[in-house]
């Protein structure tokens, strides 16, 4: 089969999330499977900046428009690792400073942006090569399977194209005027409750989830999550109505990225049978914090993430000052909304000698705190799959997080009686329960090393690999492709 993959973000050319590390690791898995992949990506600067100099695969691509037309090329970014990628170029809409806005707020155009991106892709596919199957990711490629079950529907090329949603986070699903419609060349008669329209706006990613053939979620859990209020974020019934298509999907990880036996980021290397590089990773990263005080008892807390409401940090707020009277040290590194990072600096300047913040995206530093760690912190309200949990548990530290999404498929919650589990888990939404796991998580590392040990083993022996998620996503393929013909 050959497969087309559009999305906004792909590693190693431009990230902001979890999305960035499917995109780039699935297409790889599903060439060595024996399939054909295309990429295409817009041309952010970013993207231009880690791929400069592209040639024209296509010189131009008109995208119309109600009262004017855009102009797009298609650039070749080249096969890697047999994967091919394209990326669209508009610079007018994609040579900006940010992906999707400013600390302001969203791109006003971003309905332009991302649907004359779905159009282009289309169109592109007609000279570069239609698929089997379109892969579409969240809401600023679902357009693609709402234009080609409406404006393309008899376009001889493309009309039996299978398309595939994958939702990364239902919590982003682009919202704009009624008069999108209009503006995308769309029919009007699919601005309805059971279409597009939602509460009267245009909804990016509810296009999505009614015209795609199959829908998929980045874990089990959260694949039902969303199928309910709590989770759906208004998205739950028109899911429900497609549970029969819904498929959770465990993300993977890149253990060539992510591996503490041949991690080139940080100090030392260690194993599940040789765990003395820990102590070395763990020094070296409080001398990268200037926290060579920190004494060898004191457990080290870390946090790696994007700063927004969704992760829990309320409960951080919540506990931290019960818990920095404790002895114990909080590392923290992340950047995202202005509150969160205004909470951390608080936190920091209330509590300087047990706890170091940086606001800011440091990949070295982000290897160094899941190595040197010795508990990871995720108190997340939702989360769609989690990837920090993954690494933290192959680095030996011992994850405490919120059961939800992929936190709950992911990580097992210690047994001293089995001796089985891989760290610590909460149910409930307050400060308190998230304090009493960690708790827990604090009297196991103080006063049972044996127990301590086995936890790390466990986790590190675990393997969330990109193989079998892979297998999963053609099976899916292969049952859209079947349908479609």
């Amino acid at each position: 089969m050959h497969i087309v993959f559009a999305a906004s973000e792909c590693v190693p050319y431009v990230k902001t999330g979890g999305l960035a590390e499917v995109v780039g690791a699935v297409p790889r898995e599903v060439v060595k499977l024996g399939h054909q992949v295309t990429v295409y990506l817009p041309y952010y600067r970013q993207v231009r900046e880690h791929a400069p100099d592209r040639k024209a695969a296509i010189r131009g691509l008109t995208i119309p428009f109600p009262y004017y037309n855009r102009f797009a090329a298609i650039l070749d970014g080249g096969e890697h690792d047999g994967v091919q990628f394209y990326f669209v170029d508009c610079p007018e809409l994609f040579d900006r400073e940010a992906l999707y806005g400013t600390p302001t707020g969203d791109y006003l155009d971003n309905w332009e942006r991302f649907g004359l991106f779905s159009r282009a892709v289309l169109e592109a596919t007609k000279q570069l090569g239609v698929p089997e199957i379109f892969h579409v990711h969240d809401w600023q490629a679902a357009m693609i399977s709402v234009y080609l079950r409406t404006v393309y529907y008899f376009d001889p090329v493309l009309r039996n194209a299978g398309t595939v949603l994958t939702i990364h986070n239902a919590g982003y699903q682009g919202w704009f005027p009624p008069q999108t419609t209009e503006r995308l060349l769309l029919p009007w008669d699919i601005f309805t409750m059971d279409r597009v329209e939602y509460f009267d706006t245009f909804n990016f990613l509810k296009g999505g989830v009614v015209y795609s053939d199959a829908i998929t979620t980045v874990s089990p859990t959260y694949a039902k999550e969303i199928q309910t209020p709590e989770y759906g974020r208004g998205l739950d019934s028109v899911l429900h109505k497609r549970a029969a298509d819904l498929h959770g999907i465990l993300n993977g990880v890149d253990y060539k990225e992510w591996d503490p036996a041949t991690d080139h980021r940080i100090a030392a290397h260690y194993t599940p049978e040789h765990l003395d590089g820990k102590r070395d990773c763990r020094r070296d990263l409080l001398h990268a914090f200037g926290a060579e005080h920190v004494k060898d008892e004191t457990p080290v807390l870390g946090i790696v993430s994007r700063f927004a409401t969704q992760k829990g940090f309320d409960l951080i707020a919540g506990i931290a000052p019960k818990l920095l009277t404790e002895d114990v040290f909080l590392v923290v590194l992340g950047t995202g909304e202005a509150y969160y990072e205004g909470l951390f600096r608080t936190i920091q300047d209330q509590y300087p000698d047990k706890t170091a913040i940086k606001i800011a995206y440091d990949n070295t530093l982000a290897h160094k705190i899941e190595a040197g760690a010795d508990i990871f912190l995720m108190p997340s309200h939702y989360e769609p799959c989690g990837l920090n949990q993954i690494y933290s548990m192959k680095y030996g530290t011992v994850p405490v997080v919120r059961a939800t999404g992929g936190l709950e498929d992911t990580v097992q919650e210690w047994d001293p009686t089995t001796q089985t589990g891989t760290g610590f888990k909460f149910t409930g939404q307050t400060a308190g329960d998230f304090h009493a796991a960690l708790e827990q998580a604090l009297d196991v590392f103080r006063n049972d090393k044996p127990n301590w040990t086995k936890i790390m083993r466990n986790g590190m022996a675990e393997n969330y690999s990109w193989e079998k998620p892979s297998a999963e996503y053609v099976a899916v393929y292969k049952e859209v492709a079947q349908r479609r013909n």
